[in-house]
């Protein structure tokens, strides 16, 4: 089990074919691997959110490729996959008075799986899941 802080790129795409692909290029190009993705689509645009372990930031590259981009600090955690565990942090959280703003996340095919968080107070939220988790 592991927990860390990643980042976040968070980009408006147009709803149409290839929009998602020229924008993951910009990462497969840079070599930096991306961990987590999730979307929503309204009508012809959408907002998507990539999730990346990478030592620096590339808010630059995608700026530069013409995209506006958010960049937040985010939590990974990678935990076992069985019933309860969402609940388990998810209620640690609620009891240290922190937020979940973004969830999201998936299973490895049961033995672990990854959570995806962004909270209203990171690094609170760090130190008390680190501490849910047993880590150090």
């Amino acid at each position: 089990m592991s927990v860390k802080l990643i980042r976040q790129y968070t980009v408006f795409l147009p709803n149409v074919p290839g929009a998602l692909a020229k924008f993951v290029e910009l990462f497969a190009n840079e070599g930096i691997n991306i961990i987590g993705i999730a979307s929503e689509i309204r009508d012809d645009s959408g907002v998507v959110r990539i999730a990346v372990e990478a030592d620096r930031k590339v808010s630059h590259i995608l700026t530069g490729a013409g995209f506006t981009t958010i960049e937040t600090s985010m939590i990974s955690l990678e935990l076992p996959d069985k019933p309860g565990q969402l609940l388990r942090l998810t209620k640690a959280l609620s009891e240290n008075n922190i937020n979940i703003t973004t969830v999201y996340g998936t299973s490895f095919g049961g033995a672990s799986g990854r959570l995806l968080l962004n909270a209203s107070d990171s690094e609170k939220a760090l130190e008390v899941l680190k501490a849910e988790l047993g880590i150090q």
